[in-house]
């Protein structure tokens, strides 16, 4: 082994560790969050259109998002007046 290839193993190791740990932190992070970033600017913008024809009350206005393997279910529910 040269001086050379002992530089060479240890920024393969250094990188194998490094891009398992951020591996880790992605799941992690994805793990934590139960809706995706656009979510509530995408559920007012919905609600703005909707008041924009009928006068809705906000609690009126249910959400949910189920999540399966492969995908996200959003499910935007409004009661509107009769």
């Amino acid at each position: 082994m040269s001086f050379i290839d002992y530089f060479r193993a240890n920024k393969t190791n250094s990188a194998s560790v490094a891009k398992e740990r951020l591996q880790i932190i992605v799941a992690h992070e994805r793990g934590k969050r139960n809706q995706p970033d656009y979510l509530p600017a995408m559920q007012q913008e919905i609600i703005d259109v909707i008041k924009k024809y009928v006068a809705i009350d906000d609690e009126q206005v249910h959400v949910t998002l189920e999540n399966t393997d492969n995908c996200s279910v959003f499910e935007l529910n409004v009661t509107l007046p009769g």
